[in-house]
């Protein structure tokens, strides 16, 4: 008996804990401006039904409150611009009748993408590296009011820029459409300007390209026009040096961009000297345009004066599609986040010894004997799409085949053609001796056939990416061991060396008897060694940040692509074969000057697309 009274006695301590808790909750609910309305109401209706479980006089039953209504969980909140930082306080609304105990926020809701564009510093990225100043008020504008005009010497330029116009409003309207677009934001006109004198193209020409994008958007009830700051967006580019429209290492990729908000008309002014300048001008543009949720409406900062220029001529990033297969709509995707971030330079790691995906109209035994399969592939039009999609961005495609080494799988067919062996170590065992990574395959240098590959592979590509002055040729983890079984050669060295310069020569053929400017080869033990030209060649260097090879080469003279392991690789540590991947990586372009200040430096944020 003694036992079960001092049971109750800690079951009754325990309910009267559990209530205590339950009433503490309710009150900082109703206390705290930081807590979302679901809770409060939750516990309000626990409490109502329990008053009406009690019944009144008469067993009288009290009504139960209808089911919460289901918010966005971002709706319940609303932010404001606190000592330029965006602070969120508990929002509801003044006309709620649902609300259990009433009260509301002042002003209407101010959304988080809303308050961040119009507080706190400038939301531009990279930042500008020249005079920079924006405005924290706000336009309300249409898609449809939105105008471009064109004026420079070059059509080529013209052209590009209307392209580059185009995929502007593009993903304007993805944003409409992921929102839900009105009529009137949904821009169903396409690309046109009745008024514009200066036009590039005709308007059926550009409205064909829009074609298709408008059908998708979502239309509702047409909107007043009062909700609109402006009746006319212009957006006005001035050209006036370049007639480029492929990028080189001289570019000149600086802008200067106005801004400003007079009666009801937005105009912005952009000055560059090539298309690369204005099209990073559109880029920022559209980085002061959001979507604002409460109002459902795009707006823009109305007032801005920015100067700018790429603190590097080559910004780039490098995409391994030999490991692991991107489809097109990937690769696709990945050229868009590089744009955005105002990236140039892509460099396609498209070959490596775990699979050839190349489909060339030469030798398409490479891909029938090294693809994963025949869906994993790239053909001539998927690269001139890529290319294409990826100039109409401001972004320069780099192939690279790597070479002698890193090409096993689709060089193993040689012999079965009478070309002889054209890799050697393919797949060999164990793999540690042979190569620097499973699996081993590594170009045989003294077969002719070898390098007459080569030169139609190049010869391909140069054709499908348009002129480059920039061409990388692999050079990556050649192992010596390999041909050591097959050649008795003194100092192994001299053929690595011949490899690459015949390489180079083969090169030079499949560009017209004209090298590019700078061909780049990845950093070993042997780029130290005495036999390529400074002048000729860059060396992209992947080990560590740390390493000497860095201040080697850098004394040497050499030009460098950074793209250290242990700094820019975006894939270290998810399951590859060793403790550190070296599947992607980011690079940049620097020169001995310059490569102090670059390792102080943060590159570039880039859209996870991969």
């Amino acid at each position: 008996m003694a036992f079960t009274g001092s049971l109750r006695k800690t079951l009754f301590g325990l309910l009267l804990v559990m209530i205590f808790l339950v009433m503490l909750l309710y009150w900082n609910e109703n206390q705290s401006p930081l807590k979302p309305a679901g809770s409060a109401m939750l516990f309000a209706r626990i409490f109502h039904r329990e008053a009406a479980g009690g019944g009144g006089e008469g067993g009288e039953v009290l009504e139960a409150l209808p089911p919460p209504k289901v918010n966005s969980p971002e709706k319940a909140w609303t932010y404001k611009c606190v000592n330029n930082r965006c602070v969120r306080q508990h929002y509801i609304e003044p006309s709620d009748p649902e609300s259990a105990f009433g009260g509301s926020t002042a002003g209407k809701r101010v959304p988080f993408l809303t308050c961040t564009m119009t507080c706190g510093p400038i939301n531009i990225w990279p930042q500008p590296t020249g005079k920079a100043s924006i405005g924290s008020k706000a336009s309300r504008f249409r898609l449809s009011d939105v105008h471009f005009n064109v004026r420079t010497t070059h059509k080529p330029v013209e052209d590009l820029l209307w392209d580059a116009f185009r995929v502007f409003k593009e993903e304007l309207r993805a944003v409409l459409v992921a929102h839900g677009a009105g009529e009137d934001e949904g821009d169903s006109s396409s690309v046109t300007d009745s008024g514009n004198d200066v036009w590039g193209r005709g308007q059926q020409e550009i409205g064909a390209k829009m074609e298709g994008t408008a059908a998708k958007i979502r239309f509702y009830k047409a909107v007043d026009d009062s909700r609109y700051d402006v009746d006319r967006f212009d957006i006005r580019v001035n050209v006036v040096k370049s007639p480029e429209v492929h990028l080189t290492m001289q570019t000149d990729e600086s802008y200067n961009m106005t801004v400003g908000h007079m009666a009801r008309s937005l105009v912005v002014k952009v000055f560059a000297n090539s298309f690369f300048g204005a099209k990073h001008a559109l880029t920022t543009l559209q980085q002061l345009i959001w979507f604002d949720d409460e109002e459902r409406i795009l707006k823009v900062l109305n007032k801005a004066l920015i100067e700018d220029v790429p603190r590097f001529n080559f910004r780039g990033l490098m995409l391994d599609t030999s490991r692991h297969y991107f489809s097109v709509e990937s690769i696709k995707r990945t050229l868009v986040g590089m744009s955005h971030s105002k990236l140039n330079r892509f460099h396609w790691h498209i070959t490596d010894s775990q699979s050839f995906p190349l489909v060339s109209k030469h030798y398409p035994q490479l891909a029938q004997y090294g693809a994963y399969s025949d869906q994993e592939i790239y053909t001539a039009e998927d690269i001139r799409d890529i290319v294409k999609f990826a100039r109409e961005r401001g972004i320069q495609v780099i192939p690279e085949i790597d070479a002698p080494a890193h090409a096993g799988n689709g060089w193993d067919w040689g012999p079965k053609h009478n070309l002889g062996d054209l890799s050697l170590c393919i797949n060999q065992q164990p793999w540690s001796y042979y190569c620097g990574e499973p699996p081993c395959g590594q170009l045989n240098p003294k077969n002719n056939n070898t390098y007459l590959i080569l030169q139609k592979l190049y010869e391909e590509l140069l054709e499908l990416t348009g002129p480059l002055d920039y061409f990388h040729l692999g050079g990556d983890e050649v192992n010596l061991e390999c041909w050591q079984q097959h050649f008795n050669e003194s100092d192994m060295r001299t053929l690595w060396c011949d490899f690459m310069q015949q390489a180079y020569h083969r090169l030079q053929i499949a560009n017209k008897g004209v090298a590019p400017k700078m061909v780049a080869v990845w950093s070993s033990g042997l780029t130290n060694y005495p036999c390529l030209s400074k002048n000729s060649f860059a060396v992209q260097v992947w080990g560590g940040s740390k390493w000497q090879e860095n201040y080697q080469l850098i004394s040497a003279g050499f030009n460098l692509v950074i793209s250290h392991v242990d700094a820019w690789y975006l894939d270290c540590g998810f399951g590859s074969w060793r403790s550190t991947g070296e599947y992607l990586s980011v690079v940049a372009l620097v020169n001995q000057k310059l490569f102090y200040e670059f390792s102080l430096q943060t590159l570039f944020e880039i859209s996870s697309s991969f």
